[in-house]
């Protein structure tokens, strides 16, 4: 309860302030002049200017409030290494109990640094803002951090905390931890495919002599070099980046004896595989309605470096007319298909015949090109079953499909096969959904026999329409009609020409993402998303590894036709590792390498200039037989240091809230009257003597 005068003047300030001006003059006038009875009539003016003041007892009914204290307990994943969550706990417990006897304070524990595969770090202080934002400053006693000393959000001020009251940090952990951590200097983030890229890292030793450590360099799994480094010395490393998107690649370094962890061993750069160019070959067999339809998509795609020729004159029309008056380039065929024929990632013959062109043995030039790794497609028309058909060549022997030598000519729509369905070139095709498919008609088939590979989209009586098979390390793709260019003119509404010619392109320069059977990892928000992409009727359960080593099974759920997937929580960052026992996949969640795994050895070092600049202390609680020891609480009201040597301090506050206010005015009613009336009785009776 306190008591206090205000003052509410019935006029205003001015004219308050000269009533005082002349009853201060009038009261020096009477001394100066010795009149009698001065007192007197001195207090009578003073209390006419005191009644215009208007002054009032008040009275408050105050309820005094608890002063806040915020324990923060540290649960980051570096916290479970060691005996660190025992430590934590026994010193929770201990906390919460002596924190409970001291009057009037209000204990909030809260827990951070937990991993949600989003947060890189540890930041307490983040939390201890959050759990105080709904308390003011002049309640704060101050603020106590469980932790192993790895924070990553200290305050670069003091000011910054917002309220005047000491920090403590209680670390966890032991003095003679040690650990060896790889160190990565400098990293890209992109690579040319088929070209070399080159990764800086270096091996450090914490708490321990430098030793000669073991590094198991991997690529997407695969074991690329192992080699012997020293500790504290920069080393280059050489990476082949073989594939477009993601090459993930691995540093590991043998483990140190007693070390507290193996998590930060490794290292993880994740280079994404950028092609220079895809050199496309297009040879159209002769000028007609379609020839256009692949050269302008082609084109269109800012990736394809394109060279294409179309047969004019064929040898059969030589008229005796001499080279140089021609205005045609000569079909450099000896330069293409045998000198530069592994330059080109995909060979496109668009209705082309045996016309004399190509000599026999650049057909087996182009047949073992396949074989090696390299791409082929015919896009077919009546050529395909004439006699003089490029499957009478050489490419017999990786053509998927032998012409039976009819063409059928009769409208038909293109429809998806089962196979089509679940193929990733062809599937989810719009307008393959309805019966007939919403997408033109064609007018023209080859008619084959014997196919081989996989058909994936057919025709009327289920002929093979496009037939796609695997030769050796190579692709070839037999697309049986040359009328797809009627969805390109927009016929009966067209067809979606351009994702199915683009998607059968790179399927057959061996994009990843059209992988027939393929594991997939994909980070979204902060889930883990695992994709099964099959051609079987079912998968099995994938086998999911943590950054931590520790594994987790998840069964996948049919999406999609030839899609399955499966989701779980991304509660560790790091490198994730899936397997079905068939298929692998890699992915990182969060950054390559973790801040919160970056140094992981407990440390007073980091908080200690922090807390001391608040008052508080930053010390360990295990004492060298490694029992947890805590310090004393001591609540104090004042002082500028709250530590001693076996003690930590709290600043308690006074704070209080009004519940209630009572006003009792001086000159109001008949107290004033009796006040004013007395005073100036006693003035008529002083001048009546």
């Amino acid at each position: 309860m306190g008591y206090g005068i205000t003052f509410a003047p019935l006029v205003p300030p001015y004219v308050l302030w000269g009533a005082v001006a002349v009853a201060v003059f009038l009261a020096l006038l009477l001394v100066f002049v010795r009149s009698r009875g001065w007192a007197v009539r001195a207090l009578a003016l003073a209390m006419m200017v005191l009644a215009l003041a208007n002054p009032s007892f008040t009275r408050e009914d105050r309820e005094p409030l608890t002063s806040v204290v915020a324990v923060v307990v540290d649960k980051s994943p570096s916290q479970s290494f060691g005996d660190r969550l025992k430590q934590t706990e026994d010193a929770r417990a201990q906390l919460a109990e002596r924190l409970g006897r001291i009057q009037g304070l209000d204990v909030r524990f809260v827990e951070a640094g937990e991993a949600d595969g989003e947060t890189d770090g540890t930041r307490l202080f983040s939390a201890l803002s959050a759990a105080l934002a709904d308390v003011p400053p002049d309640r704060v006693a101050g603020a106590i951090m469980i932790t192993d000393g790895r924070v990553h959000d200290i305050p670069a001020e003091v000011a910054a905390l917002g309220f005047n009251a000491p920090v403590h940090a209680l670390i966890t952990g032991r003095r003679d931890e040690r650990d060896r951590r790889v160190v990565l200097v400098t990293a890209p983030r992109f690579g040319i495919v088929g070209q070399s890229q080159t990764i800086v890292y270096r091996v450090e030793d914490q708490g321990a002599r430098p030793a000669p450590a073991e590094v198991t360099i991997r690529r997407d799994g695969e074991v690329l070099d192992r080699r012997t480094v020293t500790p504290g010395n920069t080393v280059n490393a050489q990476i082949q980046i073989p594939h477009a998107g993601p090459n993930i690649v691995e540093i590991e370094a043998a483990p140190l004896e007693n070390e507290l962890t193996t998590v930060n061993n490794r290292a993880v750069v994740s280079i994404d595989g950028v092609r220079d160019k895809l050199r496309v070959l297009l040879v159209s067999g002769e000028p007609h309605a379609g020839e256009r339809t692949w050269r302008n998509l082609l084109k269109s795609d800012a990736s394809v470096d394109l060279v294409h020729f179309t047969i004019l004159r064929p040898p059969e029309k030589q008229d005796g007319t001499p080279i140089n008056e021609l205005s045609l380039i000569a079909f450099p065929t000896r330069e293409l298909f045998q000198q530069k024929i592994k330059d080109f990632h995909l060979i496109i013959f668009d209705r082309y015949a045996r016309q004399g062109v190509l000599p026999i043995i650049y057909f087996d030039n182009i047949a073992r090109y396949v074989q090696e790794g390299g791409a082929v497609l015919v896009a077919a028309g009546p050529d395909y079953a004439s006699q003089t058909s490029i499957w009478r060549t050489p490419l017999e022997q990786i053509l998927p499909a032998e012409p039976s030598g009819r063409t059928v000519e009769l409208p038909f729509h293109a429809r998806l096969t089962d196979a089509g369905k679940r193929h990733p070139v062809t599937r989810g095709l719009n307008g393959s959904d309805s019966s007939p498919p919403h997408w033109s008609r064609w007018f023209r088939l080859v008619d084959t026999r014997a196919a081989s590979g996989t058909t994936i989209m057919d025709g009327p009586d289920n002929k093979p329409l496009l037939v796609l098979s695997r030769e050796g390390e190579g692709r070839v793709g037999l697309l049986l009609s040359d009328h797809i260019w009627l969805w390109a003119r927009g016929y009966e509404g067209g067809g979606p020409h351009l994702d199915l010619m683009r998607r059968l392109s790179h399927w057959l320069m061996k994009q990843p993402d059209l992988e027939e059977e393929a594991l997939r990892l994909i980070v979204r928000g902060r889930d883990l998303l695992v994709e099964r992409q099959t051609m079987a009727d079912s998968v099995g359960d994938v086998t999911l590894t943590l950054p931590s080593g520790a594994t987790r099974t998840v069964t996948l759920q049919q999406g999609e036709s030839g899609l399955w997937r499966g989701a779980i929580r991304a509660t560790e960052l790091g490198l994730w590792r899936a397997t079905d026992g068939k298929l692998n996949a890699l992915v990182n969640v969060g950054p390559p390498n973790p801040r919160e795994f970056a140094e992981v050895t407990s440390t007073t070092e980091t908080l200690a200039p922090f807390v001391n600049a608040t008052g508080g202390d930053a010390r360990r609680l295990a004492d060298t037989s490694g029992n947890t020891v805590l310090p004393r609480v001591a609540a104090l009201r004042s002082g500028d240091t709250y530590k001693g040597e076996d003690w930590i301090g709290l600043k308690m506050r006074d704070a209080s809230v009004v519940r209630g206010i009572g006003v009792l005015p001086m000159f109001a009613g008949l107290l004033g009257l009796l006040l004013l009336v007395g005073v100036l009785a006693a003035t008529w009776a002083r001048e009546g003597r």
